[in-house]
């Protein structure tokens, strides 16, 4: 399960999205005080609350996916669900960045904003090493 190497950027997908969330702030406002995934909890409007239960969707069915290394079609599927929730994560986070109150003042975006994009290309980088097993899987199928 974890010598594949789709394991290993599944295990990273969802370290960056479950862990790296509460190390880096999403923005601080002009006042400097700094925004993380989770304090958005806090929050009154809908959409903020919605974004760290993005997170953690993505990094359980990051977790989930690992463990299902003998189903590689349900595995792939997954993934791409996983994919597509990061992009609606994404879009939330780049309306809500380009929405912030008070930017004729000065505001500062953090990385915590970008990591959905690294969780992205993770997945894509993972489905294609699964694509990759179940083609090897396939064309010794064949030789049998």
């Amino acid at each position: 399960m974890i010598q594949r190497i789709q394991s290993l950027y599944l295990l990273l997908a969802a370290i960056c999205s479950v862990v790296l969330i509460q190390m880096f702030y999403l923005w601080s406002n002009e006042s400097g005080a700094s925004f993380y995934a989770l304090d958005l909890f806090q929050e009154s409007e809908f959409t903020l609350k919605v974004i760290p239960v993005l997170f953690v969707i993505s990094g359980v069915m990051s977790i989930v996916s690992v463990f299902m290394f003998k189903q590689r079609k349900n595995q792939f599927v997954i993934n791409r669900f996983n994919i597509l929730v990061n992009f609606i994560l994404l879009g939330i986070l780049i309306y809500h960045l380009l929405t912030l109150s008070g930017e004729s003042q000065v505001s500062e975006k953090g990385i915590g904003a970008f990591l959905p994009i690294v969780v992205v290309v993770l997945l894509a980088i993972a489905n294609r090493a699964i694509k990759k097993d179940e083609d090897l899987v396939k064309s010794v199928d064949r030789l049998r």
